[in-house]
C-alpha cells in the first residue's frame, strides 16, 4: 500500500487512509482491546459494514481521517487511526479519536508522536482553537499519553462506562491551542 506523508514526525507520519487499508482496519475493529478503549465492543463489525462506513467517511470531503503510519527505512506500515470528528469550523472546536491497532506496536510513543502531529495539523491546517477527546478510566496508557501532549482534564462522567462486569469513568480532556505551544517551547 502506499502512503503519503501528510504530516511528518520522527518515527510516523499521517497519511490520508485508502480504500485498501479497510481490511486491516476491520480486523483492528475486531480486536477486543481497540474496541474496548474506543467505546465499541459490543459492535459487530464485519467486512461489509465497514466498507460502506468507510466508503462514506472517504467520501465526505470534510472527514479528516488519517493512517499512522510507521516510518521505516525502506517500507512503511500502518500501525494506527486518527480522525477528527464533530469538527466544528465557527467555534473552532473538534474531537478526535485514535488508535494503535496492533498490541505489539502499543506501549512505543508512536501514539504520543502521532496524537501531537494531529493535533498541530489541527491548530495549524484546520484552525482549531480547542480540541478535545474522551479517555476510559482503565486505559491509563492512553491518558498519560494525552497529558504529555499538552491535554489536560476538564470533566469527569462517573461510572459511565460498562465492561466485563464493572463500571468505569469516562474522562474529558481537552487542549487550547496556547496550552499547545507553550508546552512545545
Amino acid at each position: 500500500m502506499k502512503y503519503y506523508k501528510k504530516v511528518q514526525g520522527e518515527r510516523v507520519f499521517l497519511s490520508p487512509l485508502s480504500i485498501d487499508d479497510v481490511d486491516v482496519l476491520t480486523e483492528w475493529l475486531n480486536t477486543p482491546q481497540v474496541m474496548d478503549n474506543i467505546g465499541g465492543n459490543y459492535y459487530n463489525n464485519n467486512l461489509i459494514s465497514c466498507k460502506e462506513w468507510f466508503e462514506k467517511k472517504l467520501k465526505d470531503e470534510r472527514a479528516c481521517l488519517f493512517a499512522i503510519v510507521k516510518d521505516g527505512k525502506n517500507d512503511s506500515e500502518l500501525i494506527g487511526y486518527f480522525e477528527f470528528m464533530e469538527t466544528d469550523y465557527i467555534h473552532r472546536t473538534a474531537t478526535f479519536c485514535v488508535f494503535i491497532g496492533d498490541e505489539e506496536n502499543r506501549g512505543k510513543g508512536y501514539g504520543t508522536e502521532a496524537v501531537m502531529l494531529g493535533v498541530k495539523y489541527g491548530f495549524d491546517v484546520l484552525n482549531l482553537n480547542n480540541i478535545d477527546l474522551k479517555v476510559y478510566s482503565f486505559n491509563e496508557r492512553a491518558a498519560r499519553s494525552y497529558a504529555k501532549v499538552g491535554f489536560k482534564e476538564y470533566g469527569r462522567r462517573r461510572r459511565a462506562y460498562y465492561l466485563n462486569n464493572e463500571y468505569h469513568d469516562i474522562i474529558y480532556m481537552d487542549i487550547i491551542r496556547e496550552d499547545f505551544y507553550d508546552k512545545c517551547d
